[in-house]
């Protein structure tokens, strides 16, 4: 079965810098886009950030672009988010999830808090 599996998350000052990993396992990880998605307290689920199964496009959010680098190694099938610059408005707990479409996804992780806090 499809397991995506989030690290990297913790409390980070405002400026800072984070880089979540997610692992994944179950299903032919080069064939399919990723994206990242997040929920911050008591909001729905946002999408951040998008990539296609080569990893040679990517797609963000506009509250996160220029701040947020989304990458994959397929030989390792391993998903990840660069995130600096990090404000307290991109606290949430973080998800990486297989995609159908840009902002469309299958299958999410248990996810992995991010806390943006001084």
């Amino acid at each position: 079965q499809v397991q995506l599996v989030e690290s990297g998350g913790g409390l980070v000052q405002p400026g800072g810098s984070l880089r979540l990993s997610c692992a994944a396992s179950g299903f032919t990880y080069s064939n399919y886009a990723m994206s990242w998605v997040r929920q911050a307290p008591g909001k729905g689920l946002e999408w951040v950030s998008h990539i296609n199964s080569p990893g040679s496009r990517t797609y963000y959010a506009d509250s996160v672009k220029g701040r947020f680098t989304i990458s994959r190694d397929n030989a390792k099938n391993m998903l990840y988010l660069q995130m600096n610059d990090l404000k307290p408005a991109d606290t949430a707990v973080y998800y990486c999830a297989r995609a159908y479409s840009i902002g469309g996804y299958s299958d999410r992780g248990q996810g992995t808090q991010v806390t943006v806090s001084s």
